[in-house]
């Protein structure tokens, strides 16, 4: 029986979602698009919020010439019976996906409503805390000002991706500044003690059968002169102005052998985690690692594209699972999940 899947790629907000979105859909539709039990179609939203929907990626144009209501004609007709979200804006992550409750078309991954509580990253830190799980001290400053948070601390948007406007700040005399900084990309910035130079890992848990499976962990370089991830330790462009991910490289990113101590360590508290903030079908969420072994919580990032560069696609490899596995077991887990899940 062929499935009709929907890849929902593109962004509302900027040309630079739009293109980190066209990155990991490509990955995917290479995945899946030859594969007989899948009829897919495409769909693009462009910034502004017009759509289009191509044959091909190589195939979209720069500005879509359908409103919502006219793609959604479209999509009514096509019978669609999986949406595959690729879109990683924030309205992206939570308006779109929620859009297609209207017609009773399945999403695949986390819905809406928790995309949205973990797109606030103090509100994420505040439910896994609730559940157990460690977090670091934090503040949040809708302007300059005072820090209960002893330093040195780390500021960030509270609610931006990609380590944008993010930095560690030594003492008072700085903190205005990086409070400015985070407040270009947010309305708020979220003050979190910096956790002293250990490891920055990332776990990924899938559902199969029902249950939590921890996957093996990534692990990212930091040392004495980065002590913290940056968004050039994430993404560039190439001379021709490609959007890439640096992340891939084999020197910023590596996985963890399962035999390692910290692995269970984390695999509990990121079990809590997902619980807690009621994710299905796959988590991932990034730790930060003291000198004595201990986990703190960072943040939450609940999407994956099912493309082979998608780090919970890269763990499952890891543990002897093909992207083509990972996104069968996931529609298998959507299709046999309880009501109200």
């Amino acid at each position: 029986m062929t499935t009709t899947v929907l890849a929902l790629v593109g962004s509302a907000v900027d040309r630079f979602h739009a293109d980190l979105s066209a990155v990991y859909a490509t990955g995917f539709l290479g995945a899946v698009s030859d594969d007989p039990q899948y009829r897919v179609h495409i769909a693009v939203v462009t910034p502004g919020g017009r759509w289009q929907f191509v044959e091909s990626l190589d195939a979209a144009v720069d500005e879509g010439d359908l409103t919502v209501a006219q793609a959604f004609e479209r999509i009514a007709a096509l019978h669609i019976d999986v949406v595959i979200p690729q879109m990683f804006c924030l309205p992206g992550m939570t308006t779109y996906r929620s859009m297609f409750d209207l017609l009773s078309v399945p999403v695949l991954g986390n819905r809406p409503a928790v995309m949205a509580m973990t797109a606030d990253k103090n509100i994420a830190r505040a439910v896994v805390a609730a559940a157990g799980v460690s977090v670091p001290q934090g503040d949040v400053l809708r302007a300059p000002g005072a820090t209960t948070v002893p330093f040195p601390v780390v500021v960030k948007p509270v609610d931006s991706d990609n380590s944008v406007g993010v930095d560690v700040v030594e003492n008072g005399s700085n903190l205005d500044a990086a409070v400015r900084e985070a407040l270009r990309h947010s309305d708020a910035a979220l003050v979190e003690a910096y956790v002293p130079l250990g490891r920055e890992i990332r776990c990924g848990i899938i559902e199969r059968d029902g249950e939590l499976v921890c996957l093996p962990l990534e692990e990212y370089a930091v040392d004495d002169a980065n002590p913290i991830r940056s968004r050039a330790d994430k993404l560039d462009r190439s001379a021709d102005g490609d959007l890439y991910l640096v992340a891939k490289n084999s020197t910023k990113a590596w996985i963890v052998d399962t035999d390692d101590p910290v692995t269970e360590t984390v695999w509990a508290a990121a079990r809590t985690a997902y619980v807690a903030l009621g994710c299905r079908h796959y988590g991932l969420f990034d730790f930060r690692i003291d000198p004595d072994g201990n986990p703190w919580f960072l943040e939450a990032g609940l999407y994956c594209s099912y493309s082979p560069g998608s780090v919970i696609a890269v763990m499952a490899s890891a543990a002897g699972i093909s992207v083509t596995e990972l996104f069968a077991l996931s529609l298998r887990e959507l299709k046999n999940e309880r009501p109200g899940r």
